[in-house]
């Protein structure tokens, strides 16, 4: 693993998700950053959501894009993911082979299970297989490894898990 710095890192390269509005997409992308930027600083949600509102979405930032995202959809998925933490943890814990521990993952790498498992879990309008499938599109943006396929499992196996009848 590589060292880690407190600045949000910008994806490898820019995906749009095939499911849904590139402003969906956007806010995704954001929402797993700020989540990374929470883990890495400690601060709190609201501050984080509140400086990506003002200076991010929508704006460029040392020749880093970031695109006009929803921002209803970014403070719901970074505020309903920090207050859920624990409980997704636990989802994504179980779901992992049992050497694995959450705490052991990748920053980013987490940042991205954690708001697909609480999108999973607590976003029921957005079918399971779109909200697969713009987090593996997030996990590509960052990874070119084993991570994406790490990220497909788990989010396949979650899905499964949460949305049994929706995926019969």
């Amino acid at each position: 693993m590589s060292e880690e710095s407190e600045e949000t890192p910008p994806p490898r390269k820019s995906r749009r998700g095939k499911s849904g509005s590139a402003g969906r997409s956007a806010a995704r992308l954001a929402a797993v950053q700020a989540l990374y930027q929470a883990d890495m600083t400690g601060l709190a949600g609201g501050i984080i959501t509140n400086e990506f509102v003002r200076h991010r979405l929508g704006h460029e930032i040392d020749g880093d894009a970031y695109g006009p995202a929803d921002e209803t959809l970014f403070r719901f998925v970074v505020e309903g993911t920090l207050s859920r933490e624990q409980e997704l943890d636990t989802l994504i814990r179980e779901t992992l082979t049992p050497e694995w521990k959450v705490a052991r993952l990748e920053t980013v790498l987490r940042a991205i299970l954690r708001a697909a498992t609480f999108e999973l879990a607590g976003n029921i309008e957005v079918p399971a297989r779109v909200v697969m499938s713009e987090y593996v599109d997030i996990a590509h943006a960052f990874f070119a490894g084993k991570e994406t396929g790490l990220v497909n499992g788990v989010l396949d196996r979650l899905a499964h898990r949460l949305r049994a009848a929706e995926l019969a």
